[in-house]
């Protein structure tokens, strides 16, 4: 665009609904009281296209006016503007109205089975008219979407730590068991250790997944490391190898129990994984996602939410209700 067309289109951006409303009304009066302005201010609006311009964008036309060629034409790209403007701050309005907007959230596979459901129903019973988009990401992929605004909030595990640029709040701790084969030698044990696993071949996620560091932080901290014969990248492809009896796994504690050919067995200690948000530091937040945060906050707490129930970490202390929520 050329230095003079750049500033004519600069003037013009603000005056598109007046081209509009003389295309439509060609009365200045009456363009006056549609625009709610005075009408000597219409009148001195398009004397300064036609001054920009180099010819006028008006004429006389009995007590009237009408646009001059130059004026349709401009009068044309105002009405095709607008129309791809307003839509526009539609979806700006609803993103500023708590009742509507959306929310992007990204979270973990393993969560998509009950705790995403259980919550997206919980918040869509209050505020029916937000929509949702959903991604489903390892825990690596979660926090570079967070931090790169793909999503506004990210559901995941671990928490980052020592993080500037991102808030996080827990919400849940989650049980993690060791999953055997039906046959395996600690099938029928009601607990184990894991430093009894330290000869044991393992199955479990590809590198990058917040499972897959749990597991590596927790056999280390039992003074191995331990050796993976097959990785993935969803908890389900990791139960069925179990189940084949091609290695054992850590993983949570299924919803709807083991599938078949699979045993739970608990860790001794009890070992989890803390489940919570995260969002970009200093990003200002929508309506319909700070509403959405809190909620979220606030179900972890409710006595019957699945969210409540997601663990057998908990303490006995009663969860605190005023747990302070760090400033985005």
């Amino acid at each position: 665009m050329d230095e003079s067309a750049e500033h004519l289109a600069r003037d013009l951006a603000p005056r598109l609904a007046l081209l509009r409303a003389v295309a439509a009304e060609s009365h200045v009066t009456r363009v006056a009281a549609l625009l709610d302005v005075p009408q000597p201010t219409v009148s001195r609006w398009l004397a300064r296209l036609g001054a920009d311009l180099g010819t006028p964008v008006v004429t006389r036309a009995g007590r009237g006016i009408r646009l001059t060629r130059a004026g349709e034409l401009l009068a044309e790209a105002a009405g095709h503007a607008l129309a791809a403007l307003e839509p526009g701050c539609r979806r700006a309005l609803d993103e500023a109205d708590p009742d509507r907007g959306r929310v992007a959230l990204a979270f973990l596979h393993t969560m998509g089975g009950v705790q995403v459901p259980e919550l997206l129903r919980g918040f869509r019973r209050r505020r029916p008219s937000v929509r949702f988009t959903l991604a489903q990401a390892p825990h690596e992929t979660i926090l570079a979407q967070v931090r790169s605004g793909h999503v506004d909030l990210g559901l995941t595990s671990p928490l980052p730590e020592d993080a500037a640029d991102l808030r996080c709040v827990p919400l849940f701790e989650q049980s993690l068991v060791l999953a055997v084969a039906a046959g395996h030698r600690l099938a029928s044990r009601s607990r184990v250790r894991i430093g009894e696993l330290a000869d044991e071949d393992f199955v479990g996620l590809e590198p990058g997944f917040g499972l897959r560091r749990i597991t590596d932080e927790l056999c280390a901290a039992a003074g191995f490391t331990p050796v993976l014969t097959f990785e993935g990248q969803e908890t389900d492809t990791v139960r069925g190898l179990v189940a084949a009896g091609l290695g054992i796994a850590l993983v949570p504690a299924a919803d709807a129990g083991p599938p078949p050919g699979v045993v739970e067995v608990r860790l001794s200690p009890r070992s989890g994984r803390t489940i919570g948000l995260v969002w970009q530091a200093g990003r200002p937040m929508t309506s319909a996602v700070r509403a959405f945060r809190d909620f979220a906050l606030t179900a972890r707490h409710a006595p019957h939410s699945r969210l409540a129930r997601s663990d057998d970490l908990r303490s006995d202390d009663p969860p605190r209700a005023d747990t302070p929520v760090p400033e985005v």
